[in-house]
């Protein structure tokens, strides 16, 4: 028995689409980082980029559970003394680029290295409902109903 590796021209790469609507944040960055990574995938190899395009529409419309919308904090380095920044959810949601939201959770999913910056370059994000990639003829994945916890209630 031999071990399969997968050459990077064999890839095939497929097209999703997600509705972001009301879905729980950490748990779509899970679904995706997989899909990235190509982890769904029989054919996965660690070295290769493997994984799918991910379009993610309404991003802006993402629930946090409980009051991470107000509490949570997002903390960035400006490279002097003393320049540790923070901002909150809710300010990044109803700020000019509510899209990082889901673009960060993704990307801090992603195991570091030149492979990962690779395989999110495969990731649209859009705040709106609209996306420009009608052309691949994404196949919709509904994130919400794969489980009902992907789903904020309340």
């Amino acid at each position: 028995m031999k071990t399969f590796s997968q050459k990077p021209a064999e890839v095939e790469k497929k097209w999703i689409v997600i509705d972001a609507s009301g879905v729980v944040p950490g748990r779509l960055a899970s679904f995706v980082a997989n899909r990235l990574r190509g982890k769904h995938k029989p054919t996965f190899t660690p070295h290769v980029d493997d994984g799918d395009s991910v379009i993610i529409v309404n991003a802006d419309k993402v629930a946090f559970t409980g009051k991470k919308r107000e509490d949570k904090k997002y903390y960035w380095h400006t490279g002097y003394p003393g320049g540790i920044k923070e901002r909150t959810a809710k300010a990044l949601l109803e700020g000019r680029y509510p899209e990082r939201v889901m673009q960060k959770a993704i990307e801090r999913m992603m195991p570091g290295g030149p492979l990962s910056r690779q395989q999110m370059k495969n990731l649209y994000v859009y705040a709106g409902s609209e996306h420009k990639h009608e052309a691949q003829k994404p196949e919709a994945v509904d994130m919400a109903a794969l489980n009902p916890k992907n789903k904020r209630t309340a």
